[in-house]
């Protein structure tokens, strides 16, 4: 274990132009500035591709002065730019199970863009070309190094560490419209709130038992474990990594739980003014709300 917890958060000050990379603090109230230490950069993404000593950064960053999260503090995604954004489709049996379908035999890939990234707290907007917007929690992995032709009993060499998404999906557009592909129902602006850290891989003690839950403006609709994902974590990396090179800050979506919106009796969606809660026992809570798009200028 390091001498201070890895968990990383992107932020902005009151008044900043750019975005500053800290830690967060036990009670998740205040945070430890790491950019005013020598050699350490101002973002995620270049502090992993440094492959940097972490228990040096532990002890200095004991020294630094807290910061205590006000409305002053903005968190950010704590990975705002990963050249990457892998996702697993159908890879919890319950979640298959509320679908009526078998469990895949290969893992379903499918992607999303960087314009879905929000913080832990931002807002998700309700796009009004949709009206069968869902949630879905999921457990993140985030890569540490490059990684090609990964054997499965090395893939965790690879992962630099966990963080929280939520899989938000226009169902509609994901089954219904566009030919069936996925693109677009997942990858509407705002549709990937993240965080609110980074938890390196040293902090969870066992990745396989985390409870993850949703609750939507209070009410629990999601309550699942990562003891059930279908394919794991490292038969994952293997698979991707024989045709597809993942980077340092590349970001893994690794599936949800039952308890969507789409199939429940009768199904649930979200709408302006609703507000997600999602947590990962070890790594956290996020807590957005839903609002209408803005007018364009």
């Amino acid at each position: 274990m390091l001498s201070a917890r890895m968990r990383f958060v992107q932020y902005l000050r009151k008044g900043d132009l750019a975005k500053r990379l800290g830690l967060l603090t036990d009670d998740h109230k205040s945070l430890l500035e790491l950019g005013g230490i020598e050699g350490v950069p101002y973002d995620l993404k270049t502090l992993i591709a440094q492959n940097p000593n972490l228990e040096e950064i532990a002890k200095k960053a004991e020294k630094q002065p807290k910061l205590l999260l006000n409305d002053d503090v903005t968190l950010l995604p704590p990975l705002s730019d990963p050249g990457k954004i892998i996702c697993i489709g159908l890879n919890y049996q319950d979640h298959c199970d509320e679908q009526n379908k078998p469990a895949p035999k290969q893992p379903m890939f499918f992607s999303k863009y960087n314009n879905t990234l929000v913080g832990p707290l931002d807002d998700v907007v309700a796009h009004a070309i949709s009206n069968k917007i869902d949630w879905e929690v999921e457990l993140v992995v985030v890569i540490g190094k490059v990684a090609r032709q990964v054997p499965k009993e090395k893939a965790f060499d690879y992962v630099f560490g966990y963080s929280i998404a939520q899989d938000i999906s226009a169902r509609d557009w994901q089954k219904e419209r566009n030919g069936g592909q996925f693109l677009l129902g997942k990858s509407m602006d705002t549709f990937c709130p993240l965080g609110p850290a980074v938890v390196h891989k040293s902090e969870i003690k066992d990745v396989y038992d985390l409870p993850l839950k949703t609750w939507i403006n209070g009410v629990e609709k999601q309550n699942g474990n990562t003891r059930d994902m279908i394919h794991k974590i490292d038969d994952v990396i293997n698979r991707l990594t024989q045709s597809i090179t993942l980077l340092p800050g590349d970001i893994i979506l690794t599936g949800t739980p039952k308890g969507v919106g789409m199939y429940r009796d009768p199904p649930e969606y979200l709408k302006v003014g609703d507000v997600i809660k999602t947590e990962i026992v070890g790594l956290g809570t996020m807590t957005n709300q839903v609002v209408a798009p803005c007018k364009p200028n």
